[in-house]
């Protein structure tokens, strides 16, 4: 699935993960596994004007990257799964061509393959578990490779999952949770529960609480973690 060509009339991005303040000197790329995932992890950059490839399989992004060599990308963001290949496989090839490419993973699988655990190619990883807990990981992982830092998330460092935590959802929150496992933005799942974009929103912001997160890609990754829906 390619979402690149959509994303200059897509809506706004949000300012969930505080991305939209960095100072990130050139291009991004996101890769992730799923419409949801891929939409969800390029709005928390704030606005889509940076964003350049939203593909989610690892060949369609490697040829994004390839392209245009004189306006490199600085950035790619990823899950380790993909609809087609793996975040760890991608990111390994894309800074081999690119070295000067930086690049985070989303694992969705709470791991780092043993055979990268010390590659020098692998920057920054988040486990998911993590990435529902914390307020900005996604934040801190920018900042630390930027800087030409590494970064592992707490449970890849510890090897200590934290506890989960799984509320009871109403009938509405698990609607609203599954549409926006869908990937439909508030306007669109007002118009698909045919209620006011402000009710829906209402919705979304309740459904937050309810799970105590911070952003709606936390609240699907909990409610994946907790049985409630599926990507």
């Amino acid at each position: 699935m390619d979402l690149t060509p959509f994303l200059s009339t897509s809506d706004n991005g949000t300012q969930d993960e505080g991305l939209e303040s960095i100072q990130i000197p050139g291009r991004i790329a996101v890769a992730a596994k799923g419409r949801f995932l891929l939409r969800a992890l390029c709005r928390s950059f704030g606005g889509y004007s940076r964003i350049t490839c939203a593909v989610t399989d690892q060949e369609a992004c490697l040829r994004y990257l390839a392209a245009e060599a004189d306006n490199p990308y600085s950035l790619l963001i990823c899950t380790d799964y993909l609809e087609s290949g793996n975040g760890f496989d991608l990111v390994q090839q894309a800074r081999q061509d690119h070295p000067h490419l930086h690049a985070v993973i989303l694992s969705l699988g709470d791991a780092i393959p043993v055979e990268c655990a010390e590659a020098p190619w692998l920057e920054a990883v988040m486990a998911e578990a993590d990435f529902v807990e914390d307020q900005q990981p996604l934040q801190a992982a920018v900042m630390a490779v930027l800087g030409g830092h590494s970064y592992r998330s707490p449970s890849l460092r510890t090897g200590t999952l934290p506890y989960l935590s799984c509320p009871r959802l109403t009938q509405r929150e698990y609607e609203v949770l599954d549409l926006l496992a869908s990937g439909l933005s508030d306007r669109e799942i007002a118009k698909r529960l045919v209620v006011s974009d402000q009710t829906a929103h209402t919705y979304t912001k309740r459904l937050l609480q309810t799970l105590n997160v911070h952003s709606r890609l936390q609240a699907v990754l909990k409610g994946m973690r907790c049985g409630m829906v599926q990507i």
